[in-house]
């Protein structure tokens, strides 16, 4: 049957409910948020005189959750105004509404009989063939159905979101035998096209995938850590970035998380998984239990492993707890060999070899928790999943992973890290040596730009299943790679398009990169139709190499520096005024000069997860890539007389002398970054190949170049009068200091097009060329020097 979602009711207002809640709404669904009645009145409630049967009361639980929600950090909608799409109820009262809804999505507590009874009320009101999907990720999927009606069952299956859902790109899809083979079908596609999640099918075992091996991970971490004696800044440091995991790491992760929640699910595994070889390591240790005993769980009690305080000062400082005193303590910096031989290193294929070759503590400590890591996921199939590549894709969807477990074992060498496992007591399954075996030595293949991965029934590589709608360019780097150098690369992407990728670290914008932009944009007009500029990064762009600006900066070599400018300036016009339409494809951190080129892209095809903004102010200069020129003429585009032409004047001014970042793709279009004809992606890995398609459907609709022509209305002395009155009355309040002032009077100085007496046309070369009078200007200033070098020491964040 042909499916289509207007409506979801989510049964369960918690934490994850509210939040799935949210994720719902921010792809334009209605959704009907339930939870349970109240027992008795607040203090506030009896004030006011309300009773249990006012429906303010009735709906407090579910309201003051959603409430919570919305508020939280990271903000689970993409816009604000989201949240009223979002509408609060309760069971007693609104359950006779599902029978409006498309989906129902219970994500009560963790209790079988409550569940139980949920769905026997659900069953009153729900029309046939709605799905019915539950959160749970401790319940045995088959036993929340006994009971139901035939269809209740052909339409039930597992949906297991991770916290918080809008980030977290993980859906675990668990049918039970009964599960309509449309229904899971449905759930994999909407899951990934629509909800931008890594949908998996995964089978009814305790804690399926991602749980199962994540918190595995987590607690050998913690075994191997007592083994070597090491603490928790030292683990958080080696468990962190310098792996591609999660800055929160492990220690600060559960804080974010809940102690409490490790100890749920760790003792819900210890008590189901009677058989597992390494059934122990799910026994928590005693410290954990103490913690528990203490009630410092985390953020949510205000201390956990690590503790917030205030200094005599009354600045916010950060101390770690002792594991063996129990006493909080300033962190300490901590410094290993082996992680300082990895430094300069950009990938984790270069860093994982490097990371596990060394002789000191770090290196240990990587080879006993990986190899104990590795040998558990061995044995864990057939059990968990009869492939290998869906442990790889859970672990990073679930747990922010850049590199799978087994891929960082191929980057290891498979039969050298085997070997090693043997002489430390970790021996993988047996049908890792039927593998090596066969004479084949690695878990993935890639052919003819298609991956494949081992299958371990049939002993021979399989393609891996549902990749066919995407483009992943590391599939297609041995062979469609038509020219490259060390910052960039381009490939072929097929009918006529090529891509334009960067890597160099951070996927800053040095002179390799603007090399490729250029290079590639002359490739296409020569030979192809169009050009993607996009790569699959961890962000697409974080701007400018700062560190050249500084060396250059130091040495006061100014010409230099302006050359740079006018090079970068030029590449940005090259992508606007080119002969073949230029789409960019942003994500992630999408920053200065990464957000100039996408101001000046024809169309923008963006991750709904991009931040994006002009944050040059935040190191002391302006954006001097064209994008303070752009931002004058979007608002020209739009003008109307008066003062609502300057109000859309002093939003954009505010945006870029505060250094404003969208959080979304979907704030972008609120400070006209981004433009109504610029599209969204939800799924990432669809993302390139969507771009190419919105090249192809320019390029094949008759594509002609915007006027380079166009002239650029700005107002003047009139509009810089309003700013610079603005500007003394915050200096004045000491609300910024005076090297902010002169940040912000440069941005207004080209904004308002310089010296001109009244509103009149300029061409968009004159305000280039106050970009960059400005940039050089305030890049001679000490102030501005000592703000990129924090920045470049690691001191101060980029953004403001």
């Amino acid at each position: 049957m042909k499916r289509i979602i207007r409506k979801v009711a989510v049964l369960g207002s918690g934490i994850m409910g509210s939040r799935i809640a949210c994720h719902f709404a921010n792809i334009g669904l209605n959704v009907l948020l339930l939870d349970i009645l109240p027992e008795e009145l607040t203090d506030g409630e009896k004030s006011k005189g309300l009773t249990l049967d006012d429906r303010e009361v009735r709906n407090r639980i579910v309201r003051n959750a959603f409430q919570s929600a919305i508020k939280s950090n990271p903000a689970p909608l993409f816009h604000k105004s989201f949240a009223s799409r979002v509408t609060p109820g309760n069971f007693r009262d609104d359950l006779p509404e599902v029978r409006d809804c498309d989906w129902i999505m219970e994500v009560v507590v963790e209790n079988l009989e409550i569940k139980k009874k949920l769905y026997a009320e659900v069953e009153k009101y729900r029309r046939d063939n709605t799905l019915i999907t539950t959160n749970t990720s401790g319940i045995p999927i088959h036993m929340l159905s006994e009971g139901r009606s035939e269809n209740f069952i052909k339409n039930f299956c597992g949906t297991h979101f991770f916290n918080p859902p809008r980030y977290l790109r993980l859906m675990e899809i668990i049918p039970t035998v009964d599960t309509g083979e449309d229904v899971v079908s449905f759930l994999m596609e909407y899951g990934s096209l629509y909800l931008g999640k890594k949908t998996i099918i995964c089978k009814d075992t305790p804690a399926f995938i991602a749980n199962r091996i994540g918190i595995y991970a987590i607690l050998k971490v913690i075994d191997s850590m007592k083994k070597l004696d090491l603490d928790i800044d030292e683990i958080d440091k080696l468990t962190g970035t310098a792996i591609g995991r999660p800055k929160s790491a492990t220690f600060r992760t559960s804080d974010v998380v809940g102690l409490d929640t490790l100890i749920h699910v760790a003792g819900n595994l210890y008590a189901m998984l009677k058989d597992d070889e390494q059934r122990e390591i799910f026994k928590l240790p005693g410290v954990v239990h103490e913690l528990e005993k203490r009630k410092w769980l985390g953020e949510k009690t205000g201390q956990g492993f690590y503790k917030k305080v205030k200094d005599k000062k009354g600045n916010s400082e950060i101390l770690t707890l002792d594991l063996k005193t129990f006493e909080y303590k300033p962190g300490k910096k901590v410094k290993f060999a082996s992680l300082g031989a990895a430094r300069g290193l950009e990938t984790l294929r270069e860093k994982f070899p490097v990371l596990f070759a060394g002789k000191d503590k770090a290196a240990m400590f990587y080879r006993d928790s990986f190899y104990g890591l590795f040998q558990y996921m061995t044995f864990r199939i057939p059990e968990i999943a009869d492939e290998l590549y869906k442990i790889d894709e859970a672990i990073c969807a679930g747990f922010g992973w850049e590199m799978g477990p087994f891929e960082t074992w191929d980057v290891l060498g498979v039969r050298k890290t085997v070997e090693e496992m043997e002489n430390m007591g970790y021996k993988p399954a047996p049908w890792v040596y039927d593998m090596l075996d066969k004479k084949i030595t690695r878990f993935y293949s890639v052919r003819e730009g298609a991956q494949y991965y081992y299958d371990i029934s049939s002993g021979a590589y399989l393609k891996i299943p549902g990749m066919e709608g995407f483009i992943i360019l590391d599939t297609l780097r041995e062979e469609k790679v038509i020219w490259k150098n060390s910052g960039a690369s381009v490939f072929d992407l097929g009918d006529g398009i090529l891509n334009i990728e960067f890597h160099s670290k951070m996927n800053t914008l040095g002179s390799e990169v603007i090399e490729g932009i250029n290079h590639g944009i002359s490739l296409a007009e020569t030979e192809f139709q169009g050009v993607v500029i996009g790569n699959q990064g961890q962000h697409f762009s974080a701007g400018a190499n700062l560190g050249v600006l500084f060396m250059y900066a130091i040495e006061q070599e100014y010409e230099e520096i302006e050359q740079i400018v006018r090079q970068f300036q030029d590449t940005m016009m090259r992508a606007r005024y080119s002969g073949v339409p230029v789409v960019v494809a942003t994500h992630g951190l999408t920053l200065g000069g990464g957000c100039e080129l996408t101001l000046h892209a024809d169309e923008v095809q963006a991750l709904a997860e991009t931040y994006i903004g002009l944050v040059e102010a935040g190191i002391g200069v302006i954006p001097a890539g064209g994008g303070t020129k752009e931002m004058a003429r979007r608002i020209s585009m739009d003008y109307e007389e008066g003062d609502i032409e300057l109000n859309a004047l002093q939003n954009t001014f505010l945006n870029i002398a505060t250094g404003k970042v969208a959080t979304s793709a979907r704030e972008a279009f609120d400070m006209r970054i981004l433009r109504q004809k610029d599209h969204i992606t939800l799924q990432r890995d669809r993302l390139i190949s969507d771009a190419k398609m919105a090249a192809l459907r320019l390029a094949e609709s008759g594509y002609i170049m915007p006027d380079p022509e166009e002239k650029i209305r700005v107002p003047g002395q009139t509009g810089m009068a309003l700013f610079l009155a603005g500007i003394h009355g915050m200096l004045m309040a000491n609300y910024i200091t005076e090297h902010d002032a002169r940040i912000a009077r440069k941005i207004a100085h080209v904004i308002c097009g310089g010296d001109l007496s009244y509103p009149m046309e300029v061409k968009k070369e004159y305000l280039l060329e106050l970009e960059r009078e400005a940039f050089l200007s305030l890049l001679t200033e000490r102030k501005t020097l000592e703000r990129i070098e924090a920045i470049l020491q690691g001191k101060k964040p980029l953004r403001n």
